[in-house]
């Protein structure tokens, strides 16, 4: 569990699920426990509010602050291709909020996420 190691996590899901039938909040909750941290809170930016404050930009797009809410990490979850893992190693969202967790701060170099765009409404 990342709670034991002082982590805790929650997904915001901001997609337009009217255009977007197949983003449903169901269907990115089911997605989200199969891909993400366990004790995942998922929540659902209805009026896109949320992403519009932290300047997302794509989905997923990850944000690590650390107990003082001061951003330390935006970076990719791991190396894909094809949206498949490159390697079996640690992801590089874990081991930065495992440091985030241990020091408080994030690692110094950080690779953007990359991902399909927000899907905003029109």
């Amino acid at each position: 569990s990342m709670k034991k190691i002082g982590i805790n996590s929650d997904a915001i899901m901001s997609n337009d699920t009217t255009n977007y039938p197949e983003d449903s909040f169901e269907n990115m909750k089911i997605f989200a426990k199969d891909h993400f941290f366990d004790d995942l809170k998922y929540l659902f930016d209805e009026k896109q509010e949320i992403a519009k404050k932290y300047n997302a930009v794509c989905t997923p797009d990850f944000f690590g602050y650390n107990k003082n809410l001061e951003l330390q990490y935006r970076g990719r979850m791991k190396q894909l291709k094809d949206l498949k893992p490159v390697n079996s190693k640690e992801s590089d969202l874990k081991l930065a909020m495992q440091m985030i967790a241990q020091t408080q701060k994030g690692p110094k170099e950080q690779i953007p996420s990359m991902g399909c765009n927000i899907k905003w409404f029109k």
